[in-house]
C-alpha cells in the first residue's frame, strides 16, 4: 500500500561548515565556471554547500569591483592628526576604557584583538595580546586603517557596518586569501540619540581557535557601549532641562525644549512627546517650520537644542499631521542612494520637511512605493519576513509612521494617497539598495534592478527598454510598466477571503 502524507527531505545540516569546507567554496565560488553557475543555481546538484547570503552578496560585490583576493587594494592609512580629529567626533572616546577594562584584565593573554572603528569603517583604537597583534599587523590590520570591502574584501567590520547588526565572518569567508587563517566577529554602535550607526565593535582572533561565545561576547560589548552613550546622553539632556525650567515659566502659551536630536527635555502647555523629527539639513533659527506631530512651530536656539512654539496648538481632531486635504498634490521622496542613510523629504501644501528615517521604516516606504495598488498587512509581512503572520509588527510599524505622514499614507489597503506623486532614487550599485536589509522582496527588488527588468517609481526611463517592431524605443509608460514589474519583486497579492482588512 502506497503511503501518503510524508514527505522525503534531505536531511538539514546541524553544523557549521569547518574551514576546509568554506576554503572550497570560497575557490569554487571565485572560479569563472562558480559565477555561471551562480547565475544558474539550479544547475548546480543538491547537496552544494553556498555562502551564506550576507557573505555571498559580497563576493558577488566585490568580483564586480574587480578586487584581486590575492592582492586586495592599496590601503591608506590616517594621519595623526586626523586619526585624533576622528576618535573625538566619533563619540566613542568615552567608551574605550570601560571595553579595555571589562573585555582584558591587567594580565590577560586571551588570544583576542578589540579593534574600534567609526562608521566609515576606519580603525581608532586597538587592544590585544602583543604577539596577535604583530600578526595582525602584517594584513595591515592595524590603528588607522579603513577596513571596508573595497580594500581589503570581506571583513567582520565591513558586513557589520552593512548590514546593521551583529555578524562573524570565519576563515575563509573573509575575501582576501591572507585573511582565511582569522575570524572576526563585529557589532555596529548605534547612537542612542539619533539611532545612527556611529561605529563597531570586533573582536578578532586565530580561525583555528574560534570560540562559539565570541557573536554574543561582540554584541553585548556593543550593547554596553551604546549604554555609556546613553548615560552621557541623559546627563547632557538633564543640563538642558535646568536650564530650560526657568525660561518655559516665563514663556506665554505652549512651548517644550528639545535637544539637537530632537529629544524632549521640557515642556509647557501640551503633552511632551518623546522626540521630534529634526530635518536633515537642521532647523534655521527664528523661521516657522513644519514639524510633524505638532503642525507649524517657530523654534529659536537654546544652549545645545531648540525652544519649540507652536504657532496654533496641536488638537485632538489630527492638526500636526498632514490632513488630506494637505496632502493635495504632495510630492513624496525616498531618497535611498546612501545606503548608510535612508532619507524621507515631503514637499506640499503643508510646507517642506525631510529627515533620516530608520531601517524599518524605510523597507516599509519602498514597499509601499513599489506597491501602488496597496498591500494588507500580511502581503507586507511576508514581504518583510517571510511570514505572513507577522501582522501585528507590520501594524505598530505603520502606524508609528502614520504619526508624522498623516493623510500622505491611506489604509485598508496600506498605500500611499493617491494624489501624492512618489519618488524612490536609488543607489548606483543595485545591490547598495538598503543593504542592511535581508526581506525576502527587497532582495529581489536588488536582483530585478541588476538585470534591469524593474525600476524605481520616478526613475527616468524603464531598464531595459522595450523595442517596436521596427527597432525603435517605445515610449515609457510609468504606471503600467512599475505595475508589470512589481508583480514579481513587490508584496505578493493574496486572495480576498485570506485577510478582508488592513
Amino acid at each position: 500500500m502506497r503511503q501518503t502524507g510524508r514527505q522525503t527531505r534531505r536531511p538539514e545540516r546541524r553544523t557549521p561548515p569547518t574551514a576546509a569546507e568554506l576554503a572550497k567554496v570560497h575557490e569554487r565560488i571565485l572560479a569563472d565556471a562558480a559565477a555561471r553557475e551562480l547565475a544558474h543555481p539550479e544547475s548546480g546538484g543538491p547537496g552544494l554547500l553556498e555562502p551564506r547570503p550576507e557573505i555571498g552578496d559580497s563576493w558577488a560585490r566585490l568580483r564586480r569591483l574587480g578586487l584581486d583576493p590575492d592582492t586586495g587594494a592599496a590601503a591608506v592609512l590616517l594621519g595623526p592628526a586626523e586619526l585624533e580629529q576622528r576618535r573625538r567626533t566619533s563619540g566613542l572616546d568615552a567608551v574605550v576604557p570601560v571595553l579595555r577594562d571589562t573585555l582584558f584584565g591587567p594580565v590577560d593573554q586571551t588570544p583576542l584583538i578589540l579593534a574600534v572603528s567609526d562608521a566609515e569603517g576606519h580603525i581608532l583604537w586597538q587592544e590585544g595580546e602583543r604577539g596577535l597583534r604583530r600578526s595582525a599587523d602584517r594584513i595591515g590590520f592595524v590603528t588607522g586603517a579603513r577596513w571596508v570591502e573595497e580594500t581589503v574584501g570581506t571583513n567582520g567590520i565591513a558586513v557589520a557596518l552593512r548590514a546593521q547588526r551583529p555578524m562573524h565572518v570565519h576563515s575563509a569567508e573573509h575575501y582576501l586569501r591572507s585573511h582565511h587563517t582569522w575570524t572576526c566577529v563585529a557589532a555596529p554602535v548605534h547612537d542612542p540619540a539619533t539611532g545612527r550607526v556611529v561605529g563597531a565593535i570586533n573582536l578578532s582572533g586565530p580561525a583555528h581557535s574560534v570560540r562559539p561565545y565570541l557573536l554574543q561576547l561582540t554584541a553585548t560589548a556593543a550593547r554596553l557601549a551604546e549604554t555609556e552613550l546613553r548615560a552621557h546622553r541623559l546627563e547632557a539632556l538633564h543640563h538642558l532641562r535646568t536650564l530650560a525650567a526657568p525660561l518655559l515659566a516665563r514663556v506665554g502659551g505652549p512651548a517644550l525644549v528639545v535637544d539637537a536630536a530632537g529629544w524632549t527635555a521640557a515642556a509647557a502647555g501640551l503633552p511632551p512627546p518623546n522626540r521630534l523629527h529634526v530635518p536633515s539639513e537642521g532647523w534655521a533659527p527664528a523661521a516657522v517650520h513644519w514639524v510633524p506631530g505638532l503642525g507649524e512651530c517657530v523654534l529659536e536656539p537654546l544652549g545645545d537644542g531648540w525652544l519649540v512654539r507652536p504657532v496654533r496648538p496641536p488638537e485632538e481632531d489630527g492638526s500636526g499631521t498632514v490632513s488630506a486635504e494637505q496632502a493635495e498634490g504632495a510630492r513624496l521622496r525616498l531618497d535611498l542612494s546612501r545606503a548608510d542613510r535612508p532619507e524621507l523629504s515631503v514637499r506640499g501644501a503643508a510646507d517642506s520637511w525631510s529627515h533620516p528615517v530608520s531601517p524599518r521604516h524605510a523597507e516599509l516606504l519602498l514597499l509601499l512605493a513599489t506597491a501602488p495598488e496597496g498591500s494588507t498587512a500580511a502581503q507586507l509581512a511576508e514581504a518583510l519576513f517571510g511570514d505572513a503572520g507577522r501582522t501585528v509588527t507590520v501594524r505598530a510599524e505603520l502606524s508609528r509612521l502614520r504619526r508624522y505622514l498623516g493623510g500622505l499614507l491611506a489604509h485598508r489597503p496600506y498605500r500611499f494617497a493617491d494624489s501624492v506623486l512618489v519618488t524612490v532614487e536609488a543607489p548606483e550599485d543595485p545591490y547598495d539598495l538598503l543593504p542592511s536589509s535581508t526581506a525576502p522582496a527587497v532582495r529581489r527588488l536588488r536582483a530585478g534592478l541588476a538585470a534591469g527588468t524593474v525600476r524605481l517609481p520616478g526613475a527616468a526611463a524603464p531598464v531595459p527598454q522595450p523595442r517596436s517592431a521596427g527597432g525603435g524605443a517605445v515610449a515609457a509608460q510609468p504606471s503600467a510598466s512599475s505595475a508589470a514589474s512589481w508583480e514579481s519583486v513587490g508584496p505578493q497579492p493574496r486572495s480576498a477571503s485570506t485577510e478582508t482588512s488592513a
